[in-house]
């Protein structure tokens, strides 16, 4: 006979079951459910130039966020390399979520141009999608060109004559242009620099010829200073209605240039969950689609498991366009 004053074991599951069922949850549940609070300021490397749109618009989400989480957010500007050079940055950081970055879909060409210290699949925990640049063809409001037609006929009878300006060497802007390029038999020569600033002040100061890069010139379109001649995007922009697309004048070209931000890649998930929240609440700030508006971009928001799902698929499948344009093997 069994002895009743003997307990049966129980099983793994139903010990699990009674554990919850009286309150006592499981460390790794506990963990799992404790949210991360900062104890210091956290860091926001920047890739592009101080006082370019993204350098505003990470400073507007900072401040908000800086609120939100209760520790002073920074924007540390580490402009260069294509924008590559704050997420690379970062890579050596403590992974404790003080210190992150803002990534752009350079980061995601980067590593097929050239070896790299890092990878974006490997090296990175993806926080949020913030926001995607709207590219276009501008020149001053002086140029001889007032369509995109004639400025493509200067470039195929005087070919690298005329320069433009882009915020980096592999970027989007180059991509954009080495796509025309090769679709119309024009040719032109490639100036970079390290963001918006830096090449609107070129176009202004006549250092270049045209620009083919994301809206910082959208301002100076306003006040009359240059002149769109088409835009990169799948239809036009509703603020410059009047302005075609580069595949209506039969050139199939699209600019696609989301930027994010992103972690160390050992940046627990709690911590991932905690910033991803504050700065989706910072982008809820009815403020923030006024400043987006403004900058003539768009919101992209990404969660992280969206962010990271994107940035898998980009990069397997950017490689043949790199190829094709001759910047990749």
């Amino acid at each position: 006979m069994t002895n009743p004053k003997i307990a049966r074991p129980i099983g793994r599951r139903r010990a699990t079951t009674l554990a919850l069922a009286s309150g006592l949850a499981m460390p790794v549940v506990a963990r799992a459910q404790t949210r991360w609070k900062p104890d210091r300021p956290i860091t926001v490397y920047n890739p592009f130039a101080a006082g370019g749109y993204t350098d505003v618009h990470l400073r507007f989400l900072a401040d908000r966020v800086t609120k939100i989480l209760g520790q002073q957010v920074l924007v540390d500007v580490k402009a260069g390399a294509a924008g590559t050079l704050a997420p690379a940055a970062m890579v050596n950081a403590k992974p404790d979520g003080h210190t992150i970055a803002c990534m752009s879909i350079n980061s995601l060409r980067y590593p097929h141009y050239q070896q790299t210290a890092w990878h974006p699949l490997k090296d990175f925990s993806y926080i949020i999608g913030l926001s995607a640049y709207t590219l276009g063809i501008v020149v001053r409001s002086n140029a001889p060109w007032q369509t995109i037609e004639e400025l493509i006929a200067a470039g195929k009878k005087e070919p690298e004559k005329y320069n433009y300006g882009t915020s980096g060497i592999g970027g989007t802007g180059q991509l954009m242009m080495i796509e025309i390029e090769q679709s119309t038999g024009a040719k032109f020569t490639h100036v970079p620099y390290k963001g918006g600033a830096e090449w609107m002040q070129a176009l202004m100061s006549d250092q270049v010829h045209f620009l083919a890069d994301a809206s910082q010139w959208a301002s100076f379109v306003d006040a009359g200073q240059c002149r769109i001649l088409a835009t990169a995007t799948e239809k036009r922009i509703p603020k410059y209605a009047d302005r075609p697309t580069l595949r209506e004048r039969g050139i199939d070209v699209v600019g696609q240039s989301p930027y994010g931000l992103v972690g160390h890649r050992d940046l627990p998930a709690n911590v991932v969950q905690t910033l991803h929240d504050a700065f989706k609440e910072a982008m809820a700030d009815p403020a923030h689609d006024e400043l987006m508006a403004r900058f003539v971009q768009g919101v992209w928001y990404k969660s992280p498991a969206e962010y990271r799902a994107f940035a898998e698929k980009y990069f397997v499948t950017v490689k043949p366009l790199l190829v094709k344009a001759g910047l990749a093997k």
